[in-house]
């Protein structure tokens, strides 16, 4: 890991929304709570990281509906300080991050929290919880080795700690699935914080 830039957090949170806004499950949530504090979502989509107003909405934005900030939902027991980065991961180093502690993320990676077994595990044909994971199998068949891969953000206690995913479980897996596709080196966000394990999940 080669870490690079110091990363704001509200660079974090701007990376964090932009990721989500599309998703099934946190998008219409999102997409909800702009349209009734009437605001559009060019300040997701092209954040303005010099508007402290901006900033400081995308921060209640993540608190409302993941608990950011709050010590709820998601991020309950989630030190507030924490030192955020933009790094390097080389692939080999990709391949030793670690899903959060979930029950969903632990079956389907066999309790393992790695989404290289996760990966085999779905070639396999695995079921989770009586649902099927074919749907990894189609995102995998959308990668392209001309396309960028979307920043992961990830989570430690130190350098020297494993790396837990914050946000992007989604993507992770999907790589491994096709690691080939991959390039041999990729930034990600980090949070550094020495009391990152009083987090439930890490």
């Amino acid at each position: 890991m080669r870490e690079e830039v110091a990363f704001s957090e509200a660079e974090m949170i701007a990376v964090y929304l932009r990721a989500e806004i599309d998703s099934a499950r946190f998008g219409p949530a999102i997409l909800t709570a702009l349209a009734r504090d009437r605001r559009d979502r060019h300040i997701i989509d092209q954040p303005g990281l010099d508007d402290a107003d901006e900033n400081t909405n995308r921060r209640a934005l993540l608190g409302e509906y993941r608990g950011y900030g709050r010590n709820a939902g998601y991020f309950q027991g989630f030190p507030a300080d924490v030192r955020w980065t933009r790094a390097i991961l080389t692939k080999d180093e990709l391949t030793a991050v670690r899903y959060i502690r979930y029950d969903y993320w632990d079956e389907l990676s066999g309790g393992t929290r790695l989404a290289t077994d996760a990966a085999r595990r779905i070639r396999a044909g695995v079921v989770v919880f009586g649902q099927s994971t074919a749907g990894y199998l189609a995102l995998a068949d959308t990668l392209r080795p001309d396309q960028p891969f979307p920043e992961l953000i990830l989570v430690a206690k130190d350098a020297l700690a494993p790396l837990v995913v914050l946000e992007g479980h989604v993507r992770l897996t999907t790589a491994m699935l096709r690691p080939d596709l991959l390039p041999a080196t990729l930034p990600v966000i980090i949070g550094f914080a020495e009391a990152i394990e009083q987090w439930g999940c890490y």
